[in-house]
């Protein structure tokens, strides 16, 4: 899930955005909004009321009874006798992404709350997301990448999402270092300048090795977020992923920057 500042998920990051068309959608995934606005609007109009060439997909409740998994099939397969082209080439991620704006269109996702279960999220963390091979929340995983305790404070659902769906490609740099005596110390490089070398172990320990106390040192990269979990997780999946790591670090009310973060589908 997030890598570079997030460990195991590592970068994990979005980028909300504003939507000035639909006010219950105060912070669309700009992922979900291009995608729509690139594929979608053209026919049922950028606030998906519908067009000269195709109907209102926001208000009309057989659109909004459809489950995700049907939506997405309507997207890939397309209806032929409807005139709706098929979409069999979009990238899966972008698919989810289109499914989750519609939704928060419809108004059947709030754009300040987060749709997932954090229980499972909790368990997809811990397991199948591998997030803590690389990260670490509340003292468990590994310091490979940032600690996501309270990543949420500061980031909003949408932004969750799109560093797990869409992470940045910088990889942490990871060095060993030998000093004179023999010792050896092995960790991320958290802090450097000409004197000194801060390294950050597995298990969250630094050391600040002085180095004209080294022997040698080597570096490598780390490994970087995964770029598939658009592939490797359903949206329901990544909802609860977002949902655990926002439970986890809860935010006073005071403090968010709007009282309507998306919430990921």
């Amino acid at each position: 899930m997030i890598r570079g500042a997030l460990p195991g998920i590592v970068w994990l990051l979005l980028a909300t955005s504003g939507n000035g068309f639909a006010q219950s959608a105060a912070a669309p995934n700009p992922i979900g909004k291009n995608a729509f606005e690139q594929s979608c609007a053209m026919c049922h109009g950028l606030d998906g009321r519908g067009g000269e060439h195709a109907p209102d997909i926001i208000g009309r409740t057989e659109v909004k009874d459809l489950s995700d998994q049907a939506l997405f099939k309507v997207i890939r397969e397309g209806i032929p006798q409807r005139g709706m082209p098929a979409f069999g080439g979009m990238d899966k991620a972008d698919v989810d992404a289109i499914i989750v704006y519609l939704r928060l269109l419809q108004g059947t996702t709030s754009g300040g709350g987060v749709s997932g279960n954090p229980e499972k999220g909790r368990d997809l963390f811990f397991g199948k997301a591998e997030c803590t091979h690389c990260h670490v929340i509340r003292g468990d995983g590994q310091f490979l990448a940032s600690d996501l305790s309270d990543f949420a404070r500061d980031h909003e659902p949408g932004e969750i999402r799109d560093a797990i769906l869409k992470p940045s490609v910088k990889q942490p740099e990871i060095a060993t270092a030998i000093a004179r005596d023999g010792r050896k110390f092995s960790g991320v490089v958290r802090n450097e300048d000409n004197m000194s070398l801060q390294l950050q172990d597995g298990d969250g320990r630094f050391y600040l090795l002085v180095k004209s106390n080294l022997a040698s040192v080597e570096r490598q990269s780390g490994p970087a977020m995964p770029g598939d979990y658009g592939q490797r997780l359903s949206v329901t999946e990544i909802d609860n992923l977002v949902a655990y790591l926002v439970a986890e670090s809860p935010r006073p009310e005071s403090s968010r920057k709007d009282a309507t973060p998306h919430g990921e589908d």
